[in-house]
C-alpha cells in the first residue's frame, strides 16, 4: 500500500484552511482523513486541523486487526462524532470562533477493503484501469436539488450556491456522518481530496493526471493542475494505491 499527499493554498486564498493526516496501521493498513474548514479569517483553519487530530488520534488508538467490517465502520463514525463536540464545543466558548467547521472525508484501507466516512463536500473517489468513480455524495445545497430532479449535475457544477454544504463538523451538536465500504482491487487508487480539486479540476482531467500508474506524482500533479485551472481555493489531495 502507498500513499502520497499534498496540501496547497492555491493562488488566491491568503491562507490555507485545509487539513490532512495519513499513517499506517498494523496489519498493512493505512489511514487517512482530509478535512476543509470554514468559518472567518482564523476559524477554518482551527476547525480543520482539531478535527483531523481528534480523528487522526481516535482511529490510531482504537483500531485493532481483528475488528470486523461493522467495528471500523463505528470506529470512524465515533472519531467524526468526538471531532464534532471538540470544535463545536470550542466554537460555543469562544465567541470569535462561532459558526466555525469543516467538512470532513477520511477512511481506513485493509486489505480489498477500503471503508470511507464523510460530512461535507471533501469528496473520495476510485480510479480504475478505465474509469474513475465517485463513491460519495456531496452534503450541498445543490446536491439536494439534484436528487429531487430540480437542477441537473451540469446545472450544479455552474450553480451560485454551489459551496453551500448542508453538514459539516462543528456546526450544530450532532452530526450525521456517511459511510461506504468499497473493493479496492490491485493496482487501484482511492482518491480523497477538498473542492479545491473539484472545482477546478474535471473528473477526466482528474482521470488523465494519474491513470499512467506513477503513484509518487500523483498529490504534485493534481495540486498543480488546479492552480494551472485558477486555483481559487485551498487544494488538498491524498492518493492511496495499491
Amino acid at each position: 500500500m502507498k500513499i502520497v499527499a499534498k496540501t496547497d493554498r492555491g493562488i488566491v486564498r491568503e491562507s490555507n484552511q485545509d487539513a490532512y493526516a495519513v499513517g499506517e496501521l498494523p496489519g498493512e493498513v493505512v489511514w487517512a482523513v482530509v478535512c476543509d474548514g470554514m468559518g472567518g479569517a482564523s476559524g477554518g483553519d482551527i476547525a480543520s486541523k482539531l478535527a483531523v487530530k481528534v480523528i487522526s488520534e481516535k482511529i490510531t488508538s482504537c483500531y485493532n486487526e481483528k475488528m470486523r467490517d461493522s467495528s471500523i465502520k463505528n470506529l470512524l463514525d465515533s472519531a467524526i462524532t468526538a471531532a464534532n463536540i471538540e470544535v463545536y464545543d470550542m466554537a460555543d466558548t469562544r465567541p470569535e470562533l462561532q459558526g466555525m467547521g469543516t467538512t470532513v472525508v477520511c477512511a481506513i484501507v485493509r486489505g480489498d477493503d477500503a471503508y470511507i466516512a464523510h460530512a461535507g463536500d471533501s469528496r473520495a473517489y476510485i480510479v480504475e484501469k478505465n474509469e474513475i468513480k465517485q463513491i460519495t455524495v456531496d452534503h450541498s445545497y445543490v446536491q439536494d436539488l439534484v436528487n429531487k430532479g430540480e437542477i441537473t449535475a451540469d446545472e450544479a457544477e455552474v450553480h451560485p450556491n454551489k459551496n453551500y454544504i448542508t453538514r459539516a463538523i462543528g456546526v450544530d451538536k450532532r452530526i450525521d456522518a456517511d459511510f461506504e465500504q468499497i473493493y479496492l482491487g490491485e493496482e487501484e487508487i482511492l482518491l480523497l481530496c477538498t473542492d479545491g480539486l473539484t472545482n477546478y479540476v474535471s473528473t477526466t482531467e482528474i482521470y488523465n493526471e494519474i491513470s499512467d500508474g506513477q503513484y509518487y506524482a500523483f498529490a504534485d500533479r493534481l495540486v498543480k493542475k488546479a492552480n494551472t485551472n485558477g486555483g481559487g481555493d485551498n487544494i488538498t489531495v491524498v492518493a492511496i494505491a495499491k
